[in-house]
């Protein structure tokens, strides 16, 4: 493809010199023999789809609950959303694409349930002790939490995935002080993990890496616009004047007079994603050009991200994002919900931490034995796994009432 896009890759042909070489992996952290017919990232893709923390993500809510409606999105078809995106970002920069898709993939796995309600209530809840992170949590579910295969816990993962999970959204410390970035410390499940295995936060991720962040950033833009229609929480008069998405209603609305309101949706949000994702081809193909990296090293020494979108663009993705948190995110309906699982999530807490032997299986076991932070630690990982469905079934099992979330 010659002019805009200049020459990007279509899966077609060799990897750039500043792709992350599968034949150049740091290994896994517990050694093993490498798979004869998978390169290390396909084999990490393998395991994370085979996991049952990605098998939990179809019943963690995304924005809307699952039993509002078969149609809405789940944590689950997001996030296969955004692998499907990362894999065509990584092919158009001639990268890895398993090692995007992996990372796309696995990025959500400490995601509670109720979406980011249940981190919300989880975080404030732990402030005593260390706090929740949903990324933090992700590192910590394929560490330790999964438990499948007999030489290891968790999935053990190559290092370059658990790089690009841990720094997809960018450095944790900055290089130049040695201070975490944003002036919050590093996560505690994250710092435990690095004081045994680093895994260099203090450099930008693999181009994998930020390809998969990116991607993320379109999807859930582009399917809560979506969702919000099919909701009829938003309108397509309301989308107007909205950046990105009054733009492309108008294209549709030229072209299709009349059309029904569910094909009209999709051709819209269909318009939105080509538009930023097209944006950060020639963006990233731009900064490439620029940096003219040499190898992988380059790519995490850069200084900055380079997979983005463009000053333009970023600052229209900015007001779409504007727009939904104050007309979607912030609805009176979906507070609504959000205030009934909080409460959810809070008793749940409450009442483990105070009876833990009402977890029961192996998650009850010695934990009359463990300190106050440590039984917080248990009772976090028990919900934060926890699906929509089985958190508001062990609330009955616990509670005389239990909300509807409806």
């Amino acid at each position: 493809m010659a002019g805009r896009f200049g020459d990007i890759g279509f899966g077609f042909g060799g990897r750039a010199v500043y792709a992350t070489d599968p034949a150049k992996s740091r290994g896994r952290l517990i050694a093993e023999p490498e798979s004869p017919t998978r390169t290390p990232f396909q084999r990490d893709r393998d395991r994370i789809i085979h996991s049952t923390a990605f098998r939990r993500l179809k019943h963690k809510t995304q924005v809307f609950f699952s039993h509002e409606g078969d149609h809405y999105r789940t944590r689950l078809t997001h996030t296969i959303e955004v692998a499907q995106i990362a894999r065509a970002l990584a092919r158009a920069f001639r990268i890895d694409d398993d090692l995007a898709e992996a990372v796309a993939l696995v990025h959500d796995f400490g995601h509670t349930p109720f979406g980011h309600t249940g981190e919300d209530v989880l975080d404030a809840l732990m402030a005593g002790h260390g706090g929740f992170d949903h990324n933090a949590q992700a590192l910590r579910v394929v560490t330790r939490l999964e438990r499948r295969y007999a030489g290891f816990d968790g999935l053990n993962l190559t290092w370059e995935t658990l790089e690009g999970l841990v720094k997809h959204n960018g450095p944790l410390i900055d290089p130049a002080t040695s201070t975490p970035v944003g002036g919050k410390a590093v996560p505690r499940a994250i710092a435990d993990y690095l004081a045994g295995h680093d895994l260099e936060v203090q450099r930008h991720a693999g181009l994998e890496a930020q390809a998969a962040a990116i991607a993320d950033d379109i999807a859930y833009n582009t399917h809560d616009l979506d969702d919000g229609l099919r909701a009829g929480l938003l309108t397509f008069d309301m989308l107007r004047g909205v950046p990105l998405a009054g733009e492309a209603l108008a294209i549709v609305d030229d072209h299709y007079p009349g059309l029904d309101d569910g094909r009209r949706a999709h051709e819209m949000t269909r318009r939105v994603m080509t538009a930023m994702v097209e944006d950060v081809i020639a963006e990233t193909a731009s900064n490439l050009d620029r940096k003219i990296p040499q190898s992988v090293a380059d790519i995490h020494d850069a200084g900055e991200t380079l997979a983005r979108f463009s000053a333009a663009m970023a600052e229209r993705e900015a007001g779409l994002k504007r727009f939904l948190f104050e007309h979607l995110y912030r609805h009176e309906e979906v507070m609504r919900v959000r205030a009934q699982a909080e409460a959810v999530v809070h008793d749940l807490f409450r009442r483990f931490t105070r009876s833990p032997s009402l977890m029961g299986g192996e998650w009850a076991d010695d934990a009359t034995a463990l300190d106050e932070t440590q039984l917080a630690i248990r009772v976090a990982d028990y919900i934060a796994g926890m699906t929509d469905t089985f958190a508001l079934s062990e609330h009955r099992r616990l509670f005389d009432r239990t909300p509807d979330l409806r």
